[in-house]
Parts: C-alpha cells; structure tokens; sequence
C-alpha cells in the first residue's frame, strides 16, 4: 500500500458520521462564544461564515458560562449570530515527512512557496510531551556554528538551549542567518513569528540563501496573522523538529522571536479574562514558555539545538520576558547597540554572554583560551575611560599593558562578514593564538 492510499485510509478514520453543531452567541474582540458545542478545550472546531465560503477554523480555549470560547485561526468577518459552529472532534495537527525540506509553510503546515502540495506523510499532534528527563542523553559533543564569537566563547552543544537577546535592529536575523548556513545541524526548522512580512523574503534569499534553504523547513507567521496562529506557528515548529529528531538526526530549530510567541500568548490570556501581571503577561505566557522549550533537547534518538530571539524592551535584559527565558535555557548571547553603532558584527557582547554547556563539550585548551580572552576584553572595559582620555602610562599595570596587546587581534577574531563562515577547528585554533 502506497503513502498516498494510507494518507487517504487514516483520513476516512477520522471521519464522524454524527455532526456535532453549535451556535454563535457573540463575538467580543478575539473571542467567539458558542452555545450547544460540549467540545473539549484544544479540539478544533469550523466556523461557517456565509453559503459560499470555506468555513473558518477555531480552536477552543477556554469555557464562560456554559458557552465555549473559541479563538480564531484565520478571519471571523463575515461571522453572524446564530452561524453554524461545527466540532471536528481533533485537535490540530500536521503531516511530517522529508518532503517538508526546501520548503516555507505557514503557521498550519499549508505550503506558502507555491512550489505545489507537499507529499503525504506521518500526521503528529502540535502539542506534545518534552522527552522524560532520563531519557535525556547529556550534551557532551559541541555544534558548530560557523561565527567565531559564538563557537569561539560561548560554545554551543547538540541538544542546547540557546537565547539570543538584543532589542530591535541589531542583527538577530544576520546573526540567525548566518548560523543556519554554518551549522553542522541535518536540518534546519526556521519559525519567523509576528515578524514583518517585509523581512521573510529578505531572510530567505540574503541571510538563509540557497544552500542553506535546502536542508530547512522555514515556517512563518507574520505580524498581521491571528494570536493563537502565531502560537501555533510555534508549536508546529517544534512538532517538525520532533520528527526529525525521533529519526536520528541532528537539529537546529531556530525561533525569531520567542518575545513575539509570548505577545501573542497575552493577546489569547487578556482576551479569555486572564488577569494581568509583570507588564501586562498573563499567568499563561509563564506557562507555555517551559512548555515549549524544554521540547528541544536530546533524546535517545537524535537532538534538537535550540536557538531563540528574544526581543528585550528598550533594551532592558531584565524585562519579565527575558528574565523568563533566560532562567529555562541553558545560554544567552547578548548584542550590544553600541558595538552594532561602531560598525562590530556580529554585536556580540562577549563579556556578557554566556554557554552553561561549553564546560562540557570545548577541550580544556578551548576553555583556558576562552577565559584568558574574557580576561583581557574585561581588563580593557574597566579601565577604557582612563585610556581613551589619555591618563593611563604603559607600564604602571602588566594587566592592562596585557589587555592592550591582545585587543586589536581579539577584535579581529570576533569580527566577521555575514557571508564569512569559519569550521570550528580553525576557530579554536586562532583563538588559542591570540588570547595566548
């Protein structure tokens, strides 16, 4: 039996001879209430809008009253009182399979590239259980990335949780291109959440490009798309990358931006009656974040190296959703504005920036460099202001004298071209030359 006569099997056994249907009461902001549907929260119901249109899909979040509140996955105009609300009995899920490489879906796993329907394949829940953690295997074995300041300081490992925090404009989506395209990942899975649509075809041909577009599945949502779509877009994410992982390959799953996944999050809390906290944040922003994380890792199988973004607030690294963020992962790298204003990329604020696996996975010649190399750039930073108007005389200090020689080659280490990878041998390499 081919795959295409058992996608068309397992569909006709999803099929419900019995139609289950409720009514629309009311539509106030996101939400949609309907009376008579006993659906269960998660299950996805269809909304009919009008005699010839496709009906609309929601999904149920919650319960007021007796009624069902439901949130929309695409648009409600049209929606009248009294308007069909049809159960599916399922919740949402998505059919996986190698032909999702080289391909862009949208936050349902429907093809956006107009490259033609993708093939049948295995159907997985977006929501799923992280892997046991004793069935966790150890993150011992580094990634690399090609950007020597990440490989070269804040070494990353298969099976890795990794942030990146910076406010908007100062190279996530670079820094983010260039590690899809210098990886030594199987495959990439790309989530562009709430991001402008401007910027998706920008990343896919200049910071993706070809050769790395082959070997990812790019999933986006942009910002004009429904919350609880966003959301999804994420989760569905994470549901590609399982199916790889569970085959024994080695992934990178890369979110621009976990800030966004969380906005979309409060939109869904606020609008169910959920109270506000830290800045707004409802409780369940709190708690989808380790829900969603700790589904990358590694598993008996394979591994899934995840790479986040996290927009911070007016540059505040301690707004409630980065401090979140920061406290489930294993790392952050941190960009600076001002060393994105002095023409630095990528903007890596090394001193700030940290890998809480390298102990594991780098060599202890790899370390030793590492820290001799933070040394010198903390040594410079403290004492800066006194070089730069002139009041410090070489020789009063062997530190500072010692942070003065190694800082043009540390600077030139940590600099590098987008279109410039580097193999992570050759990296350690250099570094262990100049942070000697």
């Amino acid at each position: 039996m081919n795959a295409a006569m058992e996608s068309r099997l397992e569909r006709l056994s999803r099929l419900d001879s019995v139609r289950i249907t409720g009514r629309v009461s009311q539509v106030v902001g996101l939400v949609v209430e309907a009376t008579g549907l006993n659906a269960p929260v998660g299950e996805v119901c269809e909304i009919h809008t009008g005699r010839h249109s496709a009906p609309e899909l929601a999904e149920v979040v919650g319960f007021r009253e007796g009624r069902a509140l439901l949130m929309p996955l695409g648009d409600l105009r049209g929606t009248a009182p009294g308007a069909d609300v049809v159960r599916t009995r399922r919740p949402l899920t998505v059919e996986v399979g190698e032909g999702l490489l080289g391909r862009v879906l949208d936050g349902l796993g429907r093809p956006l590239d107009r490259l033609g329907a993708l093939p049948p394949g295995e159907r997985r829940l977006l929501h799923a259980s992280p892997p046991d953690p004793l069935s966790r295997a150890r993150v011992l074995r580094p990634l690399a990335t090609g950007v020597r300041a990440v490989d070269g300081f804040m070494t990353v490992g298969r099976g890795q949780r990794l942030g990146i925090f910076a406010g908007s404009g100062v190279g996530k989506s670079m820094l983010l291109g260039m590690m899809a395209r210098g990886t030594e990942a199987d495959v990439n899975v790309i989530a562009l959440i709430g991001e402008r649509g401007r910027e998706v075809r920008d990343f896919l041909e200049r910071d993706l490009g070809t050769e790395g577009m082959k070997r990812s599945v790019v999933i986006t949502v942009t910002s004009d798309q429904p919350a609880l779509l966003r959301v999804k877009g994420a989760f569905l994410a994470c549901a590609i990358a399982e199916h790889f992982r569970d085959s024994g390959r080695q992934v990178l799953l890369m979110m621009d931006s976990l800030t966004r996944v969380a906005m979309a999050q409060r939109e869904i809390g606020l609008a169910t009656g959920e109270p506000p906290t830290a800045r707004g944040y409802t409780p369940s922003v709190f708690a989808l974040l380790p829900q969603m994380l700790e589904r990358a890792g590694c598993s008996e199988k394979g591994a899934i190296t995840g790479i986040y973004t996290v927009l911070v607030e007016q540059d505040d690294m301690n707004d409630p959703i980065a401090d979140a963020a920061r406290s489930i992962l294993d790392g952050h790298v941190v960009l600076s504005r001002k060393l994105a204003a002095s023409n630095h990329y990528p903007a890596i604020d090394v001193l700030e920036s940290v890998s809480r696996v390298m102990h594991d996975v780098a060599s202890p010649e790899h370390r030793s460099a590492a820290a001799n190399g933070r040394a010198y750039l903390s040594t410079y930073r403290d004492s800066e202001d006194l070089i730069q108007i002139g009041a410090y005389a070489r020789g009063s200090s062997t530190e500072i004298d010692a942070a003065l020689d190694h800082l043009a080659p540390l600077r030139t280490f940590l600099r590098q071209a987008p279109d410039e990878l580097t193999p992570f041998a050759d990296t350690v390499s250099v570094l262990e030359r100049v942070a000697a």
